[in-house]
């Protein structure tokens, strides 16, 4: 008994759906809490999976080219760099938070503390880990979540597949928001280290004053000490810093999609 199976619908139905998957997986691939390494493949897989069959029923415009031809090729690297930008855009937060903790640990002498991030399979300062792991706790509590997800979403009617891919003004918008790493983590970590200038000028002025004191054995513990509590009474204000950085990344995609 020969059987026969028509390969012109299912060649269809993967038109449909693969080209919302490449968009989505890369997207994962790059998106905080999913896109770290301490996140199975498999569960990244299913995922994207699962959103794919959510969205790509809704994608009004469908590519007629082939998915093996030399356009499709074209048509999926053109859908993994709008799924890594919009990823990279909330990374970016991220990072710069990381960015502040790191520096407020180097100034409070705590730069020889590390910690592996499972994220990146590197290692970090505490400080900058902990901070990593506030922002995160901040992402979810606003809903960035369900957020990046609606702006996945809206992305296919802002970039339908195989029309437009990241134009010269999109990727020069991106470029101009890679210059504010620097400054979220300025702002993170500008308290503290204001502080830590002041501790460290005072030593100077004692070390002048008094020749014979110590300062490894007095300045350390000082310096350390100011920073933890310079920390906690900072507390709040890190908690707002974050909040705005990632409500200006969410809208930094909106401000691309409409691009």
């Amino acid at each position: 008994m020969n059987v026969e199976i028509a390969i012109g619908p299912l060649l269809e139905m993967l038109e449909i759906y693969i080209w919302p998957f490449v968009r989505i997986g890369a997207f994962l691939m790059v998106m905080p809490l999913v896109g770290g390494s301490f996140v199975p493949l498999r569960v990244r897989l299913l995922l994207a999976v699962v959103l794919t069959t959510a969205i790509a029923p809704n994608v009004q415009t469908t590519p007629t080219q082939d998915v093996l031809s030399a356009a499709g090729l074209v048509t999926m690297i053109q859908e993994i760099g709008i799924g890594v930008v919009m990823g990279f855009l909330v990374q970016l937060v991220f990072d710069a938070i990381a960015l502040g903790g790191q520096v407020i640990g180097m100034s409070m002498g705590l730069g020889f503390a590390v910690f592996l991030d499972r994220a990146r399979g590197v290692s970090v300062p505490v400080l900058g880990q902990l901070f990593m792991m506030l922002g995160m706790l901040v992402f979810l509590a606003l809903d960035g979540h369900l957020a990046m997800i609606q702006l996945l979403a809206q992305s296919f009617r802002a970039w339908p597949i195989a029309e437009q891919g990241l134009t010269v003004p999109i990727v020069a918008e991106l470029l101009a928001w890679t210059a504010n790493l620097f400054v979220f983590g300025l702002k993170i970590a500008l308290p503290a280290i204001t502080a830590l200038l002041v501790v460290n000028l005072s030593f100077g002025v004692m070390s002048r004053a008094a020749p014979t004191l110590n300062l490894f054995a007095v300045g350390f513990p000082v310096a350390m000490l100011l920073g933890f509590a310079v920390i906690f009474l900072n507390m709040g204000i890190l908690v707002e810093n974050v909040s705005n950085f990632l409500t200006l990344s969410i809208s930094a995609i909106s401000s691309l999609l409409e691009l």
